[in-house]
């Protein structure tokens, strides 16, 4: 099966992406990978076949103010833009992000299925559930369900005016109006990461995390058999700035720390910081580190926290913007992290502390990175959707 797989040029779209390009691999197919420019050399180097994804810098056309405009009209342009490259590359199936939303739309104007994959739990609204983004728990007894009723409303117009955008980006390139949807949904996420609903989709399917570590390098910790924390500051641009450089100051081992306490701060890149003796930081690979951690400090973005657990180390999480305040109290109610909002010096010294000191977060930690048995494989579903397809 030859299958185009195509994602953005975002880490946590653009290595999980990644990561299903080598399951397909392992499992005999021939997957090609289309993202951006920065992730090619990455890709090749991993083995896969990698080639650009169009379109992917800002027009003068484009109100990147406007989020439905953002995902929609610029999907349209980008599908137009791409479908011949996957003309040429002549795919049996393409897997498109959820947020790269012109390898779907490409996908229709050829003909071709395709099917939607979510690098995160499924975040498409429920019946069953508050606004996704709240970060709240579903409401319980007449006045939750009610609040997640008035909620739900307050939210349904900005669902309204978003799916009349994309049904005008898609008319403006001569799809039909109604989005048949992809065949499948590969949610790539842990079941402690997901939320229950009453209306689950027929066609999605949690398949577990799909990670993709970007080097072969080996972060060493700072030398010692204290505590390792562990800082991997976010890669989204809606991240919370400043993590890597406010934990050297505010995390000082005899002080704020245990004594002998040291320090490992992951990043992709980053400015030059003055270190001490007692930490480190650089690129390396974040599942090696994480197999001596005793607590990571991260910004809560699905892709980190899902490797976290499966390492079943506990939490501090200092989330941004998009998705990553409703992860964030996801973890906080599964009991393997606590969460900080305003960020202060005192206030990570103070959280830090108290998940090194209580063993209740490693416990739930370790139980919410148990959760794969009974997963599905994603090649699997994919090839199974496709055979279903073609009877």
């Amino acid at each position: 099966m030859r299958v185009a797989v195509v994602a953005g040029p975002d880490p946590g779209h653009a290595l999980p992406a990644l990561a299903l390009c080598l399951k397909f691999a392992a499992a005999g197919d021939d997957p090609i990978l289309l993202t951006g420019r920065s992730w090619l050399d990455t890709a090749r180097e991993a083995g896969i076949t990698a080639t650009e994804l169009l379109g992917l810098d800002v027009t003068e056309d484009d109100d990147d103010s406007d989020q439905g405009e953002k995902i929609h009209r610029r999907a349209a342009r980008m599908a137009v833009q791409n479908a011949p490259v996957l003309a040429d590359l002549a795919p049996d199936l393409v897997v498109s992000d959820v947020i790269t939303a012109c390898g779907g739309m490409a996908a229709e104007l050829l003909g071709l299925p395709w099917i939607e994959l979510c690098p995160h739990p499924l975040y498409r609204p429920s019946k069953g559930l508050p606004p996704i983004g709240s970060g709240l728990a579903p409401g319980t007894g007449w006045r939750g369900r009610l609040r997640d009723t008035v909620m739900r409303a307050l939210t349904a117009r900005s669902l309204r005016v978003g799916e009349r955008q994309r049904t005008a980006a898609r008319a403006g390139i001569g799809l039909p109006a109604r989005d048949p949807g992809p065949l499948r949904r590969l949610i790539a996420t842990l079941p402690a990461c997901e939320m229950p609903r009453p209306d689950w989709p027929a066609e999605a399917v949690v398949v577990g995390p799909l990670h993709f570590e970007p080097t072969s390098a080996v972060l060493t910790p700072p030398p010692g058999d204290g505590p390792l924390v562990v800082v991997a500051p976010s890669t989204a641009t809606t991240g919370t700035a400043g993590l890597a450089e406010l934990a050297l100051t505010a995390l000082v081992p005899g002080q704020t720390l245990p004594a002998g306490s040291r320090l490992a701060i992951s990043r992709l890149s980053g400015p030059e910081l003055t270190l001490p003796a007692w930490a480190t930081a650089g690129l390396g690979r974040q599942d090696e580190l994480l197999r001596q951690a005793d607590v990571m400090i991260c910004g809560s973005g699905h892709g980190i926290v899902a490797k976290t657990l499966l390492a079943g180390v506990p939490m501090v999480l200092v989330p941004g913007g998009g998705d990553q305040w409703e992860m964030a109290n996801r973890m906080v109610r599964q009991g393997s992290a606590l969460l900080i909002r305003p960020l202060t010096a005192e206030a990570l010294a103070a959280a830090v502390g108290e998940v090194l000191a209580d063993g209740g977060f490693r416990r739930a930690a370790v139980a919410g990175g148990a959760g794969l048995d009974g997963l599905a494989d994603p090649v699997v579903v994919c090839r199974d959707a496709l055979v279903g397809r073609n009877g």
